[in-house]
């Protein structure tokens, strides 16, 4: 091999070792021959320039590859130094990315919590809705429970319906650990301040009886749009204690009992315009107002607090609708069905009973606002009357649930169960 081919072999050897190093300070193959044969010396020296120093490499014809590759190591040692002496990031680089790393956690932890909460109480929801449902199916009948008695002047001596509704009926067929009495709500783990859906105060402590939970249970009530008599609603019924229980898995539920429900349409009225209707309270046996982990919190409606109901002493139904924010505007019945199919992907219009639900849990949805709602709403629950048929829908103000045409115009208001 010819001495300017072993300078050539060397010049590439090195820049394919380290090109970025010295592919502009590589001497050229002259300069490496004119410096080779000037010494007359079998092994003679090549020299590189880099932008740290100079870098000796001996080359012979024997060790050309061996030359290339000590010649590429010590130019990555004049540049990045011995690697026990490499340089490390700074302090204040390190704070820095201490602090990138805490500012983008505090920004998306919340979040992750957050989906991660929902998740776990979408699933305590649906487990407990299943377990409540699958318990009142075996129970014989829904009222009847309990002693209820009033004086002449209406007022109750004696009423420990909603008490022995737990203890006498439901805890036969469900796992109850502790049952606490109207005065006593605290005791199974129930909180003073609800949040309602709305983002307003629902109450500031829990309601001890019925009619301090939804107060047309006992009430009258004007009709807007009405004339007299018809202009002039009332309804009213023995107000009841709350009990309260927590249940085996750990939920702690108050429940409002109506011991005098009943069954059916049996008692459907026709209204001055000859539509049919009757009282959706007269149709509710027992309303569950559950809060998911006790008084931990957020203590909020649609996220640890939820309500189931269950309506008709037998062959009973049992809903526990999640409205989904406010109303959607207003259709008629056919159209307010599409609407909250639009809406979300598992919102759909509520039918009956789960309107009915909706109304005797109104100030879990909307606080104090809900006892000045005067909209009619629809339901999906369809009857085959009138020239084009007719769908359920309920005023919101009274509890009275109507019969109206397919193509009258209500509100519409979306749930999810």
């Amino acid at each position: 091999m010819s001495l300017r081919a072993v300078v050539d072999r060397v010049a590439i050897q090195v820049s394919e070792a380290h090109p970025r190093e010295i592919e502009h300070d590589l001497l050229t193959p002259n300069q490496l021959e004119t410096g080779l044969t000037a010494g007359g010396s079998p092994r003679a020296s090549a020299l590189a320039m880099t932008p740290t120093g100079s870098v000796l490499c001996l080359v012979n014809r024997l060790s050309v590859k061996k030359c290339a590759l000590t010649m590429a190591a010590r130019l990555s040692w004049f540049h990045n130094g011995p690697v026990g002496l490499r340089s490390a990031f700074t302090m204040a680089e390190i704070l820095l990315s201490l602090t990138i790393i805490g500012v983008v956690a505090a920004i998306t932890l919340p979040s992750l919590t957050g989906n991660i909460n929902e998740r776990t109480w979408n699933t305590q929801r649906k487990a407990l809705y299943a377990r409540m449902s699958q318990a009142i199916a075996l129970m014989p009948a829904l009222n009847g429970y309990g002693t209820l008695t009033e004086d002449e002047s209406g007022n109750v001596t004696e009423d420990n319906a909603a008490e022995t509704f737990v203890t006498a009926g439901l805890s036969k067929v469900l796992k109850i650990n502790n049952i606490c009495d109207n005065e006593h709500l605290k005791d199974c783990g129930i909180p003073d301040k609800v949040t309602a859906l709305n983002g307003s105060t629902a109450f500031s402590s829990f309601p001890e009886t019925l009619v301090g939970f939804n107060n047309t249970f006992n009430d009258v009530v004007s009709l807007p749009g009405y004339s007299s008599p018809w202009g002039v609603w009332s309804y009213s019924q023995t107000d009841t204690k709350a009990a309260a229980f927590e249940t085996g898995n750990g939920e702690s539920i108050v429940v409002y009992y109506s011991p005098t429900c009943r069954s059916g349409m049996n008692e459907t009225l026709v209204a001055v315009d000859g539509t049919r209707y009757f009282n959706s309270q007269t149709k509710i046996c027992a309303n569950f107002v559950y809060d998911l982990n006790g008084t931990k919190g957020p203590n909020t409606v649609g996220k640890d607090i939820g309500f189931i109901t269950a309506l008709y002493p037998s062959d009973s139904v049992v809903v526990a609708p999640m409205p989904l924010g406010s109303y959607a505007g207003s259709a008629q019945n056919a159209g307010a069905v599409s609407i909250c199919k639009n809406q979300d992907s598992e919102s759909r219009l509520p039918n009956m009973e789960e309107l009915i639900a909706i109304f005797c849990n109104r100030v879990l949805i909307n606080g104090d606002a809900s006892k000045t709602d005067d909209d009619r709403v629809w339901s999906s629950s369809r009857i085959s009357e009138g020239a084009s048929g007719r769908a359920w829908g309920l005023h919101m103000l009274s509890g009275q649930v109507y019969a109206y045409d397919l193509t009258g115009w209500l509100a519409v208001r979306c749930v999810k169960r």
